[in-house]
């Protein structure tokens, strides 16, 4: 499996703002809060130094990950995509037939995702579903609560 991960210019700027904060602010905090605890004396019975340190193992991860996640990022251009057929980056307007209302959706990567913006991950079922589909096309897709009969109406960037 590739570790490669298209996103929007936004979402990589994102991305590399989390990781600056993680190491200027975050990490920063947790080094001050080990050397209080450690100042506070026994260390083997002392749980501030022990929840300091495991935040600070927690935190090293999370910055590992990101880096891996930054490291990896392709910025993909929105207006060079071909709107013909369903397409990570792309806005899909769609009809869900089971209940009989319209909903736009724009595929994108896991680390971008967030529903309230109706952003959806290219791993997910409907997504899935979705990609390489044309307008006029009606899939039904399975997901965690029976199955969805989408027709796609419209795609654009």
């Amino acid at each position: 499996m590739s570790d490669i991960q298209y996103v929007s210019k936004e979402g990589l700027e994102r991305m590399k703002q989390e990781l600056y904060l993680m190491k200027h602010e975050e990490r920063p905090s947790i080094t001050i809060a080990i050397a209080e605890a450690r100042d506070k004396g026994d260390l083997s019975e002392n749980a501030e130094y022990d929840a300091a340190k495991e935040a600070q193992g927690i935190l090293e991860y999370k910055i590992s990950q990101m880096e891996h996640m930054v490291a990896n990022a392709r910025v993909l251009d929105t207006s060079n995509l071909d709107t013909s057929k369903v397409s990570i980056m792309l806005n899909v307007r769609v009809k869900n037939h089971n209940v009989g209302k319209e909903a736009v959706y724009r595929l994108v990567s896991e680390s971008e995702a967030n529903l309230k913006e109706n952003k959806i991950s290219i791993k997910s079922a409907i997504a899935q579903g979705l990609m390489g589909k044309v307008v006029g096309e009606t899939v039904n897709i399975t997901v965690p609560a029976g199955t969805v009969k989408l027709e796609i109406l419209e795609i654009f960037a």
